[in-house]
């Protein structure tokens, strides 16, 4: 057969768009055409690197190669004419590759090259298409390609029958010519660019023609050829045959090979394995498929594995133990001091299942600063439950994979984290902990945190269904447990779904037990030394410690200093030196170096003159104390200089508080005419600390009150609560750590407002609160009256 090829006619001059710059994404023969969807998979450093550069923005221009064997090719290497398209979804592949999902959008011409690392960008024109005005002509070529099309898909075995019944829903010529230009497997890349080349579509379709035509000839002589030989044995047929007479006669004899002695192991695995009726359905229907498969088949690992992921699994089998709330009371006491709301939940919970033993798991959130025992509490609610524990740590988790689990169409795909976690613990009903919810990720690979949705939920958690197992699987028997340092980031609909148990902080007296029964013992047993020629901690020791060198809400940084005061006692060892060394403050200072702080005294101090005072804030390690200084000079033009980077809310206290000043100044014997010629400035010192919050407006008014009286703020007393213009004192959040804070930091007296008095009953031990005096106020100038030393 004589089958001529004609070039295309070059294409005119387009009218060409406003020139814009896009990155360029380079591909080896692929051609992309307008309106057309593709997967590419990319590799390279630069691809990758384009991949992560873009946002919201997500345009790109793919051009190809001019020689695909060319590594790094520059802009000399590529073709002028490309594709501007959108990316609309990017996975994650085996090899550290991506498979990007771009729609074409328009043709492009690349103008200018205007960088080259870490990828190619260009300015771009866009070629607008020039479709045809329509004709008999141009209708009677557009039926001949749709009919030669249509011809080739039926006749094709590797062409899906879907994209004749496409095709015939397109009525323009160009977009016609372009959707069977992308998916026409005999056209070559040097073709299928010189078609992205011309925006003609008439010129196009005619060109497609004579494609199809050519096409359907060598289909058609293929047709010829298969038809002569048919019937024929083929050799992979005669061998197939023979295999199975052999397995046959091995059978008889008795002498199964390997491969069928392993079929017969997993097949008893599922057996055994206890599946419910739907999961056990599909491994079945799996394994006959798997059964009939060469194992030389590239499907056969694939099943394999899945199979043997679905034996694996503890579809029937429980961990727990009889339940004894007497003991869980005990060892929730012998592993953690305090912590009662946990315990109490936890021993609540326990009550209702030995009462009802088929009970739904709570799901439960330990929300708290960093140290105050939110993971270490899970693995004792699993040792006193009699569970298996598992842990996973979210933070910084991006892929919602992770959590479902990949679809088996991926190779090296596997179930997520979850059911991965599982078949760890052997058991369906472990104590499973998610920690750090509140530092999840979210990208164009998905968000994790909604894929949580159905795993925390207890009214949809007993048909989970993972991707790569594709079945039901219950996990309504797991006690799920997260821990969050703060609650904001984590999000409303997540939040919902958990029952909050707030960790908020211990006293001084409370880590004074916590160091001797827990964490002196644990650092010593570490750094190796004993009770011979270790360390004697007093209790005066661990108070120094406390107060000289940690400022926390939990206990993390005292364990870390008690671990390097061993550290060094086990260097003196070493060194030649015997028997046990006492810790005093002197040697607490020789090991750890000058103290870090001074609480007694730095409240004191600031506040011995006018203009300061000390407020009490709310952090996500716990809580702190605040200083506010406020100043005035002669001027008036500046009016109100705030500094100390204080955010809008903060600010907004800090304008109501001067207001009411103002308002109030009579009262309190200030000039109403000194605002008009004074500056004021308000500062918060640690300026490289962004502040925010509604709750520092009446220590704000005490400041510009203390400054404009000169009387000074009376010592070792701090303050918390926001203001209104009227001067009423309304409540705020974060109680107990603020008045935790002011403990730690040597504070006396705390003023509060009046109906913070129920969180402070509640939510507070008597030990918490000893040593200081708390006001509860209605209005600021109880507040003053409070606050403010005598004048002179």
């Amino acid at each position: 057969m004589d089958v001529q090829e004609e070039q295309l006619p070059s294409p005119p001059e387009p009218v060409l768009d406003e020139l814009e710059e896009v990155p360029v994404l380079t591909v080896r023969d692929t051609v992309l055409f307008p309106g057309a969807m593709m997967p590419i998979t990319v590799g390279r450093p630069s691809s990758l690197a384009l991949v992560q550069s873009l946002g919201e923005n997500r345009s790109l221009a793919v051009v190809s190669q001019l020689d695909a064997h060319v590594d790094t090719p520059g802009p000399d290497d590529l073709y002028p004419v490309g594709t501007l398209c959108v990316l609309h979804k990017v996975i994650r592949v085996p090899r550290e590759n991506l498979l990007l999902f771009c729609e074409g959008v328009s043709r492009i011409r690349t103008r200018e090259y205007t960088a080259r690392e870490p990828f190619l960008k260009a300015r771009i024109e866009k070629i607008p298409d020039l479709e045809p005005e329509p004709s008999e002509e141009l209708e009677a070529l557009r039926q001949n390609v749709l009919s030669l099309f249509q011809q080739i898909v039926a006749a094709a075995p590797n062409l899906s029958d879907d994209l004749a019944s496409t095709a015939v829903h397109i009525t323009e010529p160009g977009r016609l010519a372009d959707w069977i230009s992308g998916t026409l497997p005999s056209l070559s890349p040097p073709e299928r660019q010189e078609l992205l080349a011309q925006p003609d579509g008439r010129t196009r379709l005619n060109a497609v023609h004579r494609h199809l035509t050519r096409e359907l000839e060598l289909l058609q002589l293929r047709g010829r050829i298969q038809s002569q030989v048919q019937g024929q044995l083929s050799q992979s047929q005669r061998e197939f045959y023979l295999r199975e007479q052999l397995k046959a006669i091995q059978k008889e004899l008795g002498e199964g090979d390997d491969t069928q002695q392993d079929l017969e192991d997993l097949r008893q695995k599922i057996e055994a394995a206890g599946l419910p009726e739907e999961p056990k359905t599909e491994a079945m229907r799996e394994f006959n498929r798997l059964s009939r498969m060469s194992s030389g088949s590239p499907e056969y690992g694939v099943t394999r594995t899945y199979l043997e992921w679905m034996a694996a699994l503890p579809w029937s089998t429980s961990s727990g133990s009889k339940i004894d709330v007497k003991r869980a009371r005990e060892i929730l006491d012998e592993d953690h001091y305090d912590l009662e709301k946990v315990k109490e939940r936890i021993l609540d919970y326990l009550a209702v299942l030995q009462l009802r033993p088929v009970l739904k798991g709570p799901i439960l959130c330990f929300a708290g600063p960093p140290g105050v025992g939110k993971t270490s509490v899970g693995r004792s609610i699993a040792r006193a439950l009699g569970r298996k524990f598992a842990r996973i740590s979210m933070g910084g988790m991006h892929d919602e994979a992770e959590i479902r689990g990949h679809r088996r169409t991926y190779i090296g795909a596997l179930p997520g984290q979850i059911i991965q976690a599982l078949r760890r613990t052997g058991a369906n009903d472990p104590v499973f902990m998610l920690d750090e919810v509140d530092k999840l990720g979210r990208d164009f690979r998905g968000d994790p945190a909604s894929a949580l949705l159905e795993v925390l939920d207890p009214e949809q958690n007993s048909t989970f269904r993972d991707n790569y197992l594709d079945v039901p699987f219950d996990l309504s028997k797991v006690l799920f447990i997260t821990t969050a340092n703060v609650l904001d980031p984590v999000p409303e609909a997540l939040r919902d779904r958990m029952e909050i148990i707030p960790l908020e902080g211990y006293t001084e007296q409370e880590k004074v037990i916590i160091a001797f029964r827990y964490l002196i013992p644990r650092q010593i047993e570490e750094n190796g030394v004993t009770a011979e020629n270790g360390v004697n901690f007093t209790d005066e020791a661990v108070r120094f410690l406390i107060r000289r060198y940690t400022r926390e809400a939990g206990v993390r940084g005292l364990e870390r200093e008690i671990g390097s005061i061993c550290r060094k006692q086990a260097r003196r060892i070493a060194e030649g030196a015997s028997g046990a060394t006492e810790a005093t403050p002197a040697l607490i200072e020789q090991d750890l170096g000058a103290p870090r702080f001074r609480p007694d005294t730095e409240v004191a101090g600031r506040t011995r003159r006018p203009g300061v005072a000390v407020g009490l804030a709310w952090t996500p390690t716990g809580g702190d104390v605040l200083f506010i200084e406020a100043g005035r000079m002669p001027g008036g033009n500046k009016g109100l200089i705030m500094t100390g980077q204080l955010g809008p809310v903060m600010q907004e206290s800090v304008q109501a508080a001067l207001t009411w000043v103002r308002h109030s100044a009579l009262r309190y014997s200030i000039d109403p005419d000194l605002f008009k010629n004074t500056d004021i400035h308000i500062h918060v010192p640690a300026g490289a600390i962004p502040k925010d919050g509604p709750s520092a407006g009446i220590t704000m008014a005490t400041a510009l009150l203390s400054m404009l009286t000169e009387r000074c703020v009376r010592p070792l007393l701090a303050m918390t609560g926001e203001i209104t213009l009227t001067g009423e004192v309304l409540p705020i959040g974060g109680i107990k750590e603020k008045v935790l804070a002011a403990r730690r930091s040597g504070v006396r007296e705390v003023i509060l407002p009046a109906d913070n008095e129920v969180n402070v009953r509640e939510d507070l031990k008597t030990e918490q609160i000893s040593g200081i005096e708390i006001h509860y106020v209605k209005s600021m100038d109880e507040v003053a009256k409070l606050a403010l030393e005598p004048g002179s």
